[in-house]
């Protein structure tokens, strides 16, 4: 890629970052191209479409993610280390309005590196859980993460209501466990 061209790239990166940030996943893309000080042509060559620039400034943030899972896999409980890297998906989640109705709503073609990178960032946490006996057989990485993004935009949609992410992640987390190890995390 050409310097100038790199530049642009970088410049849209940042820009959409912050509105994303500051005004949630929906903002103009055209606000975003005047902000990094390009046409709206520049950024429609670098991302075909929003999703895909959605794709590209969160999968650089999924690292992070990815790393907490590895740290987490340490973890004396496996169901408790999968319950606390849920969670660290979901603040990461709050930082960008709309983040958790544009995952949710899109599908995997949509978004598929940062849906790979948590998925594989989580499967390992949820194996090691269900082979402890702690987590359902029959869930998968993906339903948790709809799970936790629901909450999120739940959460989103009732700002005034305290405790609403923490009440229903603990009944998540409950209704997840195995019976025998349904207990409050």
């Amino acid at each position: 890629m050409r310097a100038d061209a790199r530049r642009n790239y970088e410049r849209l990166l940042e820009e959409a970052r912050q509105a994303f940030i500051v005004h949630g996943t929906d903002v103009a893309l055209e606000d975003i191209a005047r902000h990094a000080e390009v046409g709206i042509g520049t950024l429609y060559r670098h991302f075909p479409d929003r999703y895909s620039l959605m794709n590209a400034v969160f999968v650089q943030e999924m690292e992070s993610l990815s790393e907490r899972a590895t740290e987490l896999l340490d973890h004396e409980d496996p169901a408790v280390a999968l319950t606390e890297w849920l969670r660290a998906v979901a603040v990461h989640s709050t930082m960008y309005r709309g983040l958790s109705a544009a995952v949710v709503e899109a599908s995997d073609a949509k978004m598929p590196a940062c849906k790979v990178a948590l998925r594989s960032a989580g499967d390992e946490l949820l194996s090691r859980a269900q082979a402890a006996g702690l987590v359902r057989a029959e869930a998968t990485i993906a339903d948790l993460l709809r799970l936790t993004y629901a909450i999120v935009l739940v959460t989103e949609k009732n700002p005034e209501e305290k405790g609403l992410f923490d009440r229903l992640m603990s009944l998540a987390v409950d209704g997840f466990r195995t019976p025998t190890a349904a207990a409050p995390v």
